[in-house]
């Protein structure tokens, strides 16, 4: 017997279409404005059109089970459901009058939660929405509503930072410098993975400390000692940065993952490892610079130009980097030196789909912007022989459908943390300037 029943907005078949699987034996309900609003998404050329096309072509082969406005069978054992009915706004016209979507929605869920209360059936109706407003509303008028949480990645609100502090006795420190390396099991740590960093710090609260690396295995934590030396004019400036610098120069290590706010160095770093690798060592035969074309505030709409210049003003974080990297004066002097060599490339994301992408130092800069479909198409596409690097900060998210838990770039770090081939480190202090480093802390 179905014990609770789910009234799905709009914005939780956008952002997961499989999300009429994801409530168990129980029903799920879709109103009619919703298939309103998903079809009029359906055009769109990007992830949400995407989504969109999928929720159609699923609902339509769900046709074949029976009715969808008397509810069909899922494969989980629950069932689905389009609503057609309980669209009347007489109980909601004193608080909601106005006939927006939102509202068409909380008219049904509300209709429906009453009718449930007089008939005393004991069926929870609760209504499933990223929209937190909407929450607020259904909250307002008595509607149990919560936020959709099957599709994130992480439940806990942490997400792997790539490095683990403890604090340890002297006669362990003693014993992993002498050795090079020492188990998880005489770390006293539980939890490992391949290529996670540890800070090792005196339990008596001394000065001493030891830094370590886990090997692929992650049952050994190797001594991590990092040399002092510039790559590409660049010096780390704190611990984490001298483990960003390892995981980005290390050959066997082909993904990695690098977060942290803004002013870290994540880009700085990256650019410097990626400049060295391939004009100085020739490990690769070039180095492309991507990031996605999401943007801050108002967007300023069609752009003049060829398309090279359409993409300066949203690639010119990247640009401001460049220039620093190689200390250039003059205006048009990165540009001339950037064609002198040939092998520096900086794309915007629109055009990798369908590309093959080998022997190439790849960066995607912004990554928290991409979904989980597009940065499984981004690492599809690298070839073999190249390394890629995505970074972003999971707290500033300028995509409408995306949040902290759900981004590409938090997908990426946890679902492929137990791979010897992945490496994950989240930045944390800002090297930008103190004005920068006050304002990520304080606004």
């Amino acid at each position: 017997m179905i014990k609770r029943r789910y009234i799905l907005d709009t914005n939780v078949l956008l952002q997961d279409p499989l999300a009429i699987y994801a409530f168990d034996q129980n029903e799920v309900i879709i109103p009619a404005v919703v298939l309103e609003e998903v079809d009029s998404k359906k055009r769109n050329m990007d992830e949400v059109g995407r989504n969109a096309r999928y929720v159609a072509r699923m609902i339509d082969e769900l046709r074949e089970k029976g009715k969808l406005h008397e509810g069909v069978p899922l494969l989980n054992g629950g069932s689905l459901r389009v609503e057609l009915n309980h669209r009347s706004f007489e109980k909601m016209k004193a608080h909601f009058f106005e006939t927006t979507n939102d509202n068409r929605i909380l008219a049904v869920a509300l209709n429906m939660s009453l009718e449930e209360e007089k008939i005393q059936s004991g069926r929870q109706i609760t209504l499933v929405s990223k929209d937190a407003l909407l929450r607020v509303k259904a909250d307002a008028l008595g509607i149990y509503a919560e936020d959709f949480l099957s599709d994130r990645v992480i439940q806990d609100e942490r997400m792997y930072p790539g490095y683990e502090e403890r604090f340890v006795t002297a006669e362990l420190l003693d014993r992993f410098y002498g050795g090079k390396k020492i188990h998880v099991t005489e770390a006293g740590v539980t939890t490992c993975y391949p290529n996670q960093f540890f800070i090792f710090k005196d339990r008596l609260k001394s000065s001493r400390s030891a830094l370590g690396i886990a090997g692929k295995d992650a049952e050994w934590i190797h001594l991590f000692q990092p040399q002092d030396e510039a790559v590409w004019g660049i010096r780390a400036r704190n611990v984490q940065q001298r483990m960003a610098l390892e995981l980005l120069n290390r050959d066997d290590i082909p993904l990695v993952t690098l977060g942290g706010k803004a002013g870290t160095g994540k880009t700085l770093l990256s650019l410097a490892a990626g400049l060295s690798q391939t004009e100085d060592l020739q490990k690769y035969k070039k180095l492309l610079v991507a990031r996605p074309v999401v943007p801050v505030g108002k967007d300023i709409g069609y752009l003049p130009g060829e398309k090279e210049e359409k993409l300066r003003p949203w690639m010119q974080p990247i640009f401001d980097n460049l220039e620093y990297l190689f200390n250039t004066k003059k205006p048009g002097e990165l540009e001339k030196i950037l064609a002198g060599m040939g092998s520096i490339q900086v794309e915007a994301l629109t055009y990798i789909r369908g590309r093959s992408i080998p022997d190439q130092f790849i960066i995607i800069d912004e990554a928290q912007n991409l979904t989980k479909h597009e940065v499984k198409t981004i690492l599809t596409r690298v070839g073999e022989g190249s390394k890629i690097v995505l970074m972003g900060d999971p707290k500033q998210i300028d995509h409408p459908y995306l949040d902290e838990y759900t981004n590409g770039l938090t997908y990426v770090a946890e679902r492929l943390k137990n791979l010897s081939e992945t490496g994950h480190v989240k930045l944390q202090k800002g090297e930008r300037s103190n004005l920068a480093q006050m304002a990520a802390d304080l606004l």
